[in-house]
């Protein structure tokens, strides 16, 4: 098994071979482990209607593709900084 120096990017490990990858430090999942597993479904988005100023729209559309999922993460953001 080859040694590196540096981390390795997402496409260099996505191009090497399994048995080039070390495994040893990832315990198995035993019968213990899937007792204890908890089944998270993924939290999905809804369509909604949602009034905001121009201002904030223009803002995240500036950024380009993707505004809308930015937009979410603000707000997600904001929920997890401020618990009930």
């Amino acid at each position: 098994m080859k040694k590196y120096d540096k981390e390795l990017s997402p496409k260099q490990l996505a191009e090497l071979d399994d048995k080039n990858i070390d495994f040893s430090d990832i315990s198995e999942l035993d019968d213990a482990f899937w007792q204890k597993a908890e089944l998270v479904e993924p939290d999905k988005t809804e369509q909604v209607t949602l009034r905001i100023k121009g201002s904030v729209l223009r803002y995240f559309k500036a950024s380009g593709k993707g505004y809308q999922t930015r937009i979410n993460q603000v707000l997600e953001s904001y929920i997890r900084s401020h618990p009930h």
